[in-house]
């Protein structure tokens, strides 16, 4: 039987938009081990008393996608929620967070004639 070549399979690196509008790509070496402090480095308003102590208190609710927990939570959480503190995205993820003063990327719109 003849061995087949091996194929090179590469995973596309998630994207985290806020409400539909893309915030950043996922960077799986980055500076920022959570969500929550990728979120924070984008200046994405996001309440958060985590250091505090107060767990839960970051639960963001989650149009599309999924996540991956760093640590287990403390709080309980709906389906469609998540806690940016201690956890990754597992592929492209949606969040129901406003990108009003984020350090959002420019996304020119095609114009047609």
């Amino acid at each position: 039987m003849p061995m087949s070549s091996p194929t090179l399979i590469f995973k596309k690196a998630p994207i985290v938009l806020l409400q539909g509008e893309p915030l950043l790509l996922w960077n799986w070496q980055q500076p920022h081990p959570t969500l929550l402090h990728a979120l924070e480095a984008k200046k994405v308003r996001i309440f958060s008393e985590c250091r505090s102590g107060y767990c839960g208190s970051c639960r963001t609710r989650i149009r599309s996608g999924s996540v991956r927990y760093l640590t287990e939570p403390l709080a309980a959480l709906a389906d469609n929620e998540c806690l940016p503190c201690c956890c990754v995205p597992e592929g492209d993820l949606d969040l129901e967070l406003s990108g009003s003063d984020a350090d959002m990327p420019l996304v020119r719109e095609a114009h047609h004639a």
